[in-house]
């Protein structure tokens, strides 16, 4: 029997939690609601109203509560997807910046809820570790001109 993750995401929405964990989990494999919890008599949420979704992503477990809102997201913290083509670094970023979405510099959006997502493609990684530092220089500085990551931009300018 496999072990329940010891440690969990837990995500603050004002009244969106099930809302966004099923947005989240149409857009990864292996993902999926594993649980909701509602608002009893005790409160503060109105009685019946769902109070936390759990819920993973490509394997991993995250909360959603609905909170109410007090507090929202910041880009101190973002949800960091590494992405195998630029197919799917287009598509995810499409579905994430989609209905009130914003683009961000390098990589960065956020969702129509708030939520920072870093959409990077392992190539990026894997140019930006190159040895020869002239090359990662140039790559830096083709990723820092960029809002969605482009891997045929990124492989030009490391000279590829």
């Amino acid at each position: 029997m496999q072990q329940p993750q010891k440690i969990k995401t837990f995500l603050w929405y004002d009244k969106e939690a099930e809302e966004a964990a099923e947005f989240y989990t149409s857009l990864f494999d292996d993902s999926r609601i594993v649980g909701t919890t509602h608002y009893g008599e005790a409160g503060p949420g109105e009685p019946g109203s769902v109070m936390t979704v759990d819920f993973q992503l490509a394997g991993q477990r995250f909360v959603a509560l609905n909170g109410g809102p007090e507090f929202t997201f910041t880009e101190a913290v973002s949800l960091q997807v590494d992405c195998d083509s630029q197919e799917e670094v287009d598509t995810l970023w499409e579905r994430l910046t989609a209905d009130g979405g914003q683009e961000g510099p390098c990589g960065w959006l956020k969702d129509r809820y708030g939520l920072s997502w870093q959409i990077v493609p392992r190539r990026l990684l894997e140019l930006l570790g190159s040895e020869d530092e002239t090359r990662a220089a140039a790559v830096t500085r083709a990723m820092l001109t960029m809002r969605k990551l482009d891997i045929p931009t990124l492989e030009a300018a490391a000279g590829r």
